[in-house]
């Protein structure tokens, strides 16, 4: 079945939609957005126009944007909540991977490996251990469009760890064209993660994997998870149920747990990322191209603090 909004391939996707819920576009004067993180403390949105370098807030009790943390030279991008609701960000400009604390104040959690500087960190999603994982691929230093273009000091683009006691960083996947979003399953015995080398290589690489992960920190397996249909997959999350709610080409792709693409939510821009946020955690925020879109879903997002 298939309507304006939504496309449903499986039965099991209609119990996550209302097939009358609005795709509500809720900001639109970007240049390429991306990094959704909610914050329910603030009850606020966060979000990055990366080209412009600047992040803003979106107050959901009011409507009202305004700068959050911008003109700094970071091109944030991938963004996500710790276990104490503190945000990690990936950013392009510094090629790090940050933190802003409770005050305000701003800690690098990893700048470099082996003693040469990241690519430019894409996306980040923190372990309930404390562990940060994050990707690395080079989207930040091939021009100066999303950060400042840059000759590559690693010898790939790959997958790291953080440690939560020593810091220690460890790179836990080598053999990705460009990883992408990443987010772990809902026993985290699982990590996703998404290749999108076909934005910019000729292998086309446009699908999620599926890794399995060690007590010691350690992937191993990394199989096709699902391939995307329009595009490539960039960033996701997942639901309550486990099910992976990823950006496409066309719009937000619903995948199950079986690696079944069980519908779509059509959104009239290039998605880059989604999270879930609200009150309940049943508002999917989506950044696509120029605009953030919101829509209210019959589940609620994995809880991940």
């Amino acid at each position: 079945m298939k309507t304006e909004r939504y496309e449903i391939r499986d039965e099991r996707f209609r119990r996550s939609i209302k097939l009358a819920e609005p795709v509500e576009q809720i900001w639109a004067e970007g240049q390429w957005t991306e990094g959704p993180v909610y914050s329910p403390a603030f009850r606020s949105l966060i979000w990055s126009d990366i080209p412009n370098d600047r992040r803003l807030r979106w107050d959901e009790l009011t409507g009202a944007v305004g700068d959050f943390r911008s003109g700094l030279g970071c091109y944030t991008n991938g963004s996500t909540l710790d276990r104490q609701g503190r945000i990690v960000a990936c950013e392009h400009g510094t090629r790090t991977v940050t933190r802003i604390e409770h005050d305000g104040t701003v800690t690098t959690l990893a700048s470099r490996y082996q003693g040469k500087r990241f690519n430019s960190p894409n996306d980040v999603v923190v372990k309930s251990d404390g562990s940060i994982w994050f990707t690395d691929p080079a989207y930040g230093i091939e021009t100066d469009y999303e950060g400042f273009q840059a000759d590559p000091e690693q010898d790939g683009e790959h997958v790291y760890r953080i440690d939560p006691v020593s810091g220690e960083i460890t790179r836990v996947a080598d053999d990705f064209a460009c990883p992408n979003g990443l987010a772990f399953s809902l026993d985290e015995k699982t990590l996703y993660i998404a290749d999108s080398g076909g934005t910019r290589y000729a292998s086309g690489e446009h699908h999620i994997r599926k890794f399995s992960v060690g007590d010691d920190g350690k992937l191993s397996g990394g199989e096709v998870f699902a391939e995307c249909e329009e595009g490539v997959f960039d960033g996701f999350r997942l639901d309550n149920q486990g099910r992976i709610w990823t950006s496409a080409a066309d719009g937000v792709h619903c995948i199950h747990p079986d690696g079944t693409l069980i519908g779509k939510i059509f959104v009239p821009e290039i998605v880059s990322n989604v999270c879930f946020g609200g009150p309940k955690g049943n508002r999917l925020f989506i950044t696509a191209s120029k605009s953030v879109y919101t829509v209210r879903l019959c589940t609620t997002g994995a809880k991940t603090f």
